[in-house]
Order: C-alpha cells, then structure tokens, then sequence
C-alpha cells in the first residue's frame, strides 16, 4: 500500500531535488572534515593548540571553484540580460 502512495512518477523530481540537496550537504560535510584547517579530528592534531598555518587557510579558501567564477559575471544569463537592460545596443 505505501509503495503504490509513494512510487509515482509525479514523486520523482521531489525525490531528486532532496537527493541532490543531501548530496550536496554530504559533500560540503566531508570537505569541512576532511580539508578544513581548523577542524581536527584525531586525539594527536587536537593536542596542537592553534596554529597559524595562514598558507593552508588560504589554499583552503581559495577552492577551485571559486577561482573558476572569480572574473565571471554575476549574472545567470549576461547577454539576455545586457539586450533588456542596454540602450545602447543597437537592436535588429
């Protein structure tokens, strides 16, 4: 009975969009614990105290993807954007 209420085709994009928004927790849970320099999980990093590794934090910080949309735009769509909102391009 609950499968026939909750296997229908209208129930599979709520089923991606959760999947993909667990997914990404997933993936933002293991960076942090994994390449985070401030979160140690063994007894011995722990047992450091702070430490001032700036060239790690910043190498941290400075992901791959940030570094991708660094000079992009803002925008998701800069030429539809550009041809409503310009009035100095000429239109056809």
């Amino acid at each position: 009975m609950a499968s026939s209420r909750w296997i229908r085709p209208e129930v599979f994009p709520l089923f991606a969009s959760v999947g993909v928004a667990v997914g990404i927790c997933a993936m933002q849970l293991v960076r942090n614990i994994c390449t985070n320099p401030e979160v140690r999980v063994t007894k011995e990093n722990r047992a450091a105290g702070v430490l001032d590794n700036f060239k790690e934090g910043e190498k941290y910080a400075e992901h791959g993807l940030r570094k991708f949309v660094r000079n992009k735009t803002p925008q998701i769509m800069p030429s539809i954007n550009g041809f409503f909102s310009d009035p100095d391009l000429p239109t056809n």
